[in-house]
């Protein structure tokens, strides 16, 4: 089975089980979800938000979280990774990648209304511009006619960006570059934010963190490209900040340990995976802290479930048993 038709089938899998609902509120009335709730108390839930789609869901998230854990800034976590202090019962920090525009217009307001804090990882190379995002500017070459090499007519494009992140990221360019030659019609302009918007961010209580100068996936770039991706970005959120940023969060989830002593040497005291998981700040590198998946389309089950762990440990149950399938099969 060819790349792409692995990134066809897995995608198709992950949309598939997002959807299936019965199975949130199953879990929700599990007497798994108590044990599970009762364990999550000690360890820390990183949420990993990218927009904010639906403003009355993210309010309602916000609201559960005030009622039942403890909201932390990422200045308090990384205090307790320095000096070994552990956290309050319950502790949960909100993230959002990316830096798109709806953090700053619906996140901010609603986050400050409750005095949560929160962080936001930001794509340093597109502040100030109006480029959208990578992988939204293959959606719509691959809907205007854009054609590469390495993706095959008629792939959706959640699974052809799936499988542009397997290669090497200098291939992933030259197909953008190929599809972008080749599209009817170039990508329209996207509202980014600027570094006025990232200095209102901090000031409303939403740090900025690093997230790379292009948000390639670091584990598919050389040693160079990785070197530029991150000292690059740091210099230029230093520059918007005024001051040096010291979270970071993987691209794509995907760690690189070539990051690790490049990082430190540039001062940063954590750093963010996307891995689904629960976060042990004792037990875990502090450059390597588990985050936990969610959206503002998650349902109230759902939320209940990632938050104690549960609905993480079925999910990669599931992603294992379909990995075990296929190769049985003799599919990658």
């Amino acid at each position: 089975m060819s790349l792409t038709d692995a990134a066809a089938r897995r995608t198709a899998w992950y949309e598939r089980y997002e959807r299936w609902h019965g199975l949130d509120r199953a879990l929700l009335r599990s007497p798994a979800q108590t044990w599970f709730r009762h364990r999550a108390a000690g360890l820390l839930a990183v949420l990993g938000y990218h927009g904010v789609e639906d403003p009355t869901t993210f309010a309602a998230h916000l609201d559960r979280l005030t009622e039942t854990a403890t909201p932390l800034s990422v200045d308090r976590v990384e205090a307790a990774l320095r000096d070994g202090s552990p956290l309050p019962s319950r502790s949960v920090l909100i993230t959002f990648d990316d830096g798109d525009p709806s953090v700053l217009d619906h996140a901010l307001p609603l986050l400050a209304e409750r005095g949560i804090p929160a962080v936001c990882f930001v794509i340093a190379g597109l502040v100030g511009t109006d480029e959208p995002f990578w992988w939204d500017e293959l959606t719509h070459l691959l809907s205007h006619g854009g054609v590469c090499r390495a993706i095959p007519s008629g792939l959706p494009a959640p699974a052809a960006a799936y499988a542009l992140k397997q290669l090497p990221d200098r291939q992933r360019r030259d197909a953008l570059a190929e599809l972008r030659a080749t599209a009817t019609t170039p990508p329209p302009r996207a509202r980014q934010l600027t570094g006025t918007d990232l200095r209102a961010l901090e000031a409303g209580g939403i740090a900025i963190g690093n997230h790379t100068l292009t948000h390639p996936c670091l584990d598919r770039c050389d040693d160079g490209t990785l070197r530029h991706e991150i000292e690059d970005a740091h210099r230029l959120l230093t520059h918007h900040l005024g001051h040096p940023p010291t979270a970071f969060a993987y691209p794509n989830g995907d760690f690189d340990s070539r990051a690790d002593a490049l990082l430190q040497s540039l001062g940063y005291r954590s750093g963010f995976l996307y891995d689904h998981a629960l976060s042990d700040p004792a037990g875990q590198h502090p450059l390597r802290l588990s985050r936990l998946r969610v959206s503002t389309r998650t349902t109230p089950a759902r939320f209940a479930t990632v938050l104690s762990g549960l609905q993480p440990a079925v999910y990669r149950t599931g992603l294992r048993v379909v990995r075990s399938v296929r190769q049985v099969r003799g599919r990658p």
